[in-house]
């Protein structure tokens, strides 16, 4: 039903003495040829940056590292959005990985909570988990939605879906429904209205405020400046 692991080449640590260096190296390699062919925005290098922003906000915080590495990792191992909707395969998964590498049980509930509780899903759903290293990798992969990235993904994916890149007719909708905003077909440029530029006011650590306000403030000026180029002002 998963990737099969024995087709990847997995160092074993064991139980006794495991290894958080290895199963990390593990989780690399289990994350790049899960996603090999995924969609640009949602490949092996969307999770490369949210790690390492991830790691870079957890400096800052007092968070276990572990923990923050695995759901930085393991976040995006499913996106339902590329599987029929599906929000159970991404945690089933990553579930699975970890019990492979003989990763504790309090440590698999964790990461596996982190993946269910992360995604925006439209911002209207209240999360039933919480905890610091939850808010450290849901600031990283927000951010990774966030700035030049953020609006190089977004009209990535519009591509990917066939979306035009802007209608002066078809207004941002800021009301959907979880469904509704799952279903989207609407033009690239509502996207940052109905998500993007939402996501500064919704970080949970002083640092990712911080990286927030920079990359919000790039949207801006681009959107401000697509709107002029659109009609042929400059």
């Amino acid at each position: 039903m998963f990737t099969r692991f024995n087709a990847i080449k997995f160092i074993q640590p064991t139980s006794s003495n495991m290894n958080k260096d290895q199963i990390i190296e593990n989780a690399i390699a289990y994350v790049k040829a899960t996603l090999k062919d995924a969609e640009g925005g949602h490949d092996w290098w969307h999770i490369y940056r949210v790690w390492k922003t991830a790691k870079q906000i957890a400096q800052q915080e007092t968070g276990k590292a572990f923990v923050v590495e695995l759901g930085a990792l393991l976040h995006d191992i499913a996106d339902s959005k590329f599987h029929d909707g599906d929000e159970s395969i991404g945690p089933a998964k990553a579930r699975s990985f970890l019990q492979s590498q003989q990763v504790d049980d309090a440590t698999t509930a964790h990461v596996v909570n982190i993946i269910e509780n992360i995604s925006f899903k439209g911002g209207k759903e209240k999360q039933v988990f919480k905890s610091l290293e939850l808010d450290i990798v849901q600031d990283a992969d927000r951010l990774d939605a966030m700035g030049a990235i953020g609006i190089a993904r977004a009209f990535n994916y519009g591509g990917f879906k066939n979306r035009k890149l802007y209608d002066p007719e078809v207004k941002p909708n800021l009301m959907k429904s979880k469904e509704q905003y799952k279903k989207n077909a609407d033009p690239t440029i509502n996207h940052f209205y109905e998500k993007l530029f939402l996501l500064k006011d919704r970080m949970n650590t002083a640092a990712g405020k911080q990286m927030a306000a920079a990359r919000h403030e790039y949207m801006n000026e681009y959107v401000d400046r697509f709107y002029k180029e659109w009609e042929g002002e400059i």
